[in-house]
């Protein structure tokens, strides 16, 4: 008999953010993730030291992934910012960053929580406001019209993650490819509500990245023997589809819990047989041309519908299924068949063409639809770490373009939202503090200004985070954006001369300006507001982020940090 345990007490502890261990380790997390942060992040390569997988990225969606967390404080962020990835599949390391410096700079004002939860709470709706108004100086309506504020979108979604290892070369040629299959999978003829198709991703590892391409419709890999077998396709019209979801293998189903009763004599095997080929023999006579099954087709069916000239397909998987039922879809709507029984002509789709293609060493039959909204993105890249990566990054993209149709607005990038975001709260606070504590009694302006400033700083220190090299950070005193100075660059000559364009690449150093440190203590500016549109007009390529993805994480972040600095206890349970 094995030896019973006493059943050991929970653990409590007070005050969790008080402690030099929980800070410590707060401070290693926010270090982990701000160096991973932009372009120029520093890639992580996470592995267990058994062996197995290993990877490689600077994304925050791959990296809390395969992070193991243990702490009860870290594990609140790390959830938070996965279900904002979930949503939003953009700005997960914005959030993660921007909560763990809110929390750090409060930690260094002498306000209580409720306080600065309460203060937080009036910045937060300060800054979606102006994010959301017509006066705000760093959004850009998108008109997709025109292909250049959507490219300049997803081209910085691409160049923000350095591990896809892409030159500009294959950046311009993967961003008009994102586009291009984006654009696939919108409706023609879509009036009021839109439903937008879908968009599968086929890997070709080993290939050149500028090899890859988009095609309308749904590539089927298959070996090039068995390719071959059902070639050649004789038909030059519309193909008529039956797609089953069951298995045509002959196998009996699990009965579960019941029993099947067999009569003395009849074989089973023999019995699904024979309704197996009468089923073929309805297909054949419903002048089927196209049979796709998601598991085994049994081979004495595949020959009867092969004697008939009907190519049959089987082993499609689970993945495809949902958008073979959308590209073989007829008027009446065609749902994937179910069973064995007679069916109903209603339940045939169509397809528009069937061809065969070859990509580097695989082999494909290709589904042209009919007026579907499907397509394929064939995408290479050198190698699999490589290929993963820029998988996830093309997913990303592909959903902040269908987050900006439904809120056609993007924010400027490169840190320039965050600074002059900073700008904009310091001068409403000191100069318009009513207007922000107009609905709370319970608050001081001097509570305001303390925690206004904390929430600032955060803000900036989220932007300086994008430089990963040692240069020093300026901010113009005209619409408060973000400039970045090479490290050791003499001191003692004008900005203009060491400065090109600021980080959204918006302005250049041409333009009468002038700069502080971003750090540094200043007098409270108004940043212009009321975006010009002939300043957007100007530069040829902008760095710029989704409006919804970043006004969520902004809010995650705040909300976030609410929560963790309201924790009175932790208590954890040992057993």
């Amino acid at each position: 008999m094995s030896r019973l345990e006493a059943k050991k007490p929970s653990l409590c502890n007070s005050e969790p953010l008080t402690s030099e261990g929980v800070r410590a380790t707060l401070s290693v997390w926010r270090g982990i993730v701000s160096s991973c942060y932009g372009p120029s992040g520093r890639l992580k390569q996470l592995h267990n030291g058994l062996g197995g997988y290993v990877c490689t990225t600077s994304q925050s969606a791959a990296l809390l992934r395969n992070l193991s967390v243990t702490h009860p404080i870290i594990k609140i962020l790390v959830t938070s910012v996965q279900n904002h990835v979930s949503c939003f599949s953009d700005c997960g390391l914005f959030t993660a960053i921007l909560c763990c410096n809110l929390i750090e700079n409060v930690q260094k004002i002498v306000l209580t929580p409720t306080t600065v939860i309460k203060l937080n709470k009036h910045l937060l709706r300060l800054c979606t406001n102006y994010l959301n108004s017509e006066a705000c100086g760093c959004r850009i309506p998108v008109d997709f019209h025109s292909a250049r504020i959507p490219l300049c979108l997803v081209r910085s979604v691409l160049t923000s993650k350095p591990a896809s290892m892409l030159t500009k070369e294959e950046v311009d040629h993967i961003s008009a490819l994102i586009l291009r299959t984006f654009l696939l999978t919108i409706p023609e003829n879509a009036e009021g509500h839109i439903i937008l198709g879908k968009s599968i991703i086929v890997p070709l590892k080993g290939q050149r990245v500028t090899d890859s391409t988009v095609l309308p419709g749904i590539l089927i890999e298959m070996p090039e023997v068995q390719l071959m077998k059902l070639l050649p396709i004789k038909k030059s019209g519309a193909l008529k589809v039956a797609l089953f979801c069951t298995t045509l293998s002959g196998d009996l189903s699990d009965t579960g819990k019941g029993t099947v009763v067999v009569p003395c004599g009849v074989s089973l095997e023999s019995a699904v047989l024979d309704q197996l080929l009468n089923l073929g023999r309805q297909l054949v006579s419903d002048h089927v041309d196209l049979v796709l099954c998601q598991k085994v087709m049994h081979p004495s069916l595949k020959q009867l519908l092969s004697a008939h000239q009907v190519i049959a397909i089987d082993r499609i998987g689970v993945t495809l299924m949902e958008p073979l039922s959308k590209v073989t879809v007829q008027k009446i709507g065609t749902q994937p068949i179910g069973s064995l029984g007679s069916i109903s002509t209603s339940s045939y789709g169509s397809v528009k063409n069937l061809r065969t293609a070859k990509f580097g060493s695989k082999h494909f039959f290709h589904l042209i639809p009919n007026e579907g909204t499907i397509c394929s993105l064939l995408l290479c890249n050198r190698n699999d770490t490589a290929w993963d990566e820029l998988k996830l990054t093309c997913q990303t993209a592909l959903h902040v373009l269908q987050l900006t149709v439904k809120e056609p607005w993007v924010l400027l990038g490169g840190g320039c939202t965050e600074t002059h975001l900073a700008a904009y709260i310091r001068h409403k606070t000191c100069n318009e503090p009513e207007s922000i504590l107009k609905d709370d009694a319970g608050c001081t302006q001097t509570e305001l200004h303390l925690v206004a400033e904390a929430f600032c700083r955060a803000l900036e220190s989220l932007a300086v985070s994008l430089e990963h090299d040692g240069g020093e950070i300026l901010t113009d005193m005209k619409y408060g954006h973000f400039w970045s100075v090479q490290a050791h660059s003499p001191s003692a000559v004008n900005w203009s001369d060491l400065l090109s364009r600021c980080g959204c690449g918006l302005y250049n150093s041409q333009e009468e300006l002038s700069w502080s440190f971003l750090r540094s203590t200043r007098h409270p500016f108004a940043p212009q507001t009321c975006l010009p549109r002939e300043a957007v007009g100007s530069s040829s390529t902008l760095t710029v982020d989704c409006l919804t993805a970043k006004l969520g994480g902004l809010q995650v972040a705040v909300e976030t940090a609410n929560l963790i600095l309201d924790l009175s206890y932790v208590i954890e349970d040992k057993n």
